[in-house]
């Protein structure tokens, strides 16, 4: 039987921009449409200025959205920060009365009942944030290299870690949609917060874990979009309790 046709919005982690998803559009079966979601101040937007307030740009995500115009069958994906955004565009499409994605899939972000944003790096400090580069160990060597390259890569970093910063957990009812959770083995980001999302759901929810750090994403592609693609086919999945212990 053909699964019915979705299309998956996805939101890049801090410092990205949505060409990280280019490689999903022919690597996903074809009834799943990847649209990479490109944020204000990188890539096709670069001229347009960052937006560093977390609720300003969540809302302006929703927006663009709305407008879209393929809102019929729809799931919501998000690395790192894009999760977060990604959450916090669903509490605000269901405030609104707007049509919710059929699922929440969230990578590689701690529960936003969780975060710490004590950890990130200074906004200003290049040396930090380089350092933040280096040990989540997902920015080819190239752009260290380039100078030029690096001074857009930081200051988009910047940026995106403002958004962060931002914001402020205000707990709410749980969804009434399907949240499904993806996490790296190696990743600093402990297991309690990662099933910590669970309550933000009073539906379906799942836990899968993959071998790899923080851009566990990239390490492990295959077997990450063979998940998604399990995940959005609606077949079942089981929810361990906490990270498996690597071997």
């Amino acid at each position: 039987m053909q699964a019915e046709p979705l299309t998956l919005f996805c939101l890049p982690c801090a410092g990205a921009s949505a060409t990280m998803y280019l490689r999903w559009k022919a690597r996903l079966p074809g009834w799943i449409d990847v649209q990479p979601v490109e944020l204000p101040g990188r890539g096709t937007r670069l001229a347009e200025p960052c937006v560093e307030d977390f609720e300003r740009l969540a809302s302006r995500l929703c927006d663009e959205l709305r407008g879209h115009g393929r809102l019929e069958s729809y799931a919501l994906f998000g690395h790192s920060m894009g999760a977060l955004l990604a959450y916090g565009m669903t509490q605000r499409l269901r405030a609104a009365g707007a049509p919710l994605p059929r699922a929440l899939l969230a990578s590689g972000s701690p529960a936003p009942a969780r975060r710490d944003t004590q950890g990130l790096p200074g906004k200003h400090d290049d040396a930090a944030l380089i350092a933040d580069l280096r040990r989540q160990d997902g920015t080819p060597e190239e752009v260290f290299a380039n100078p030029e390259l690096l001074r857009i890569t930081l200051d988009t970093l910047g940026a995106d870690y403002r958004v962060c910063e931002s914001f402020g957990y205000r707990e709410s009812a749980p969804l009434n949609i399907p949240v499904h959770v993806l996490a790296g083995r190696g990743d600093a980001i402990e297991p309690a917060c990662m099933a910590a999302w669970r309550q933000e759901t009073d539906v379906a929810f799942s836990l899968d874990w993959f071998d790899g750090g923080h851009f566990f994403i990239r390490q492990q592609e295959r077997q990450v979009l063979s998940a998604l693609e399990r995940i959005l086919s609606g077949q079942r999945v089981e929810v361990p309790d906490a990270a498996p212990v690597a071997t």
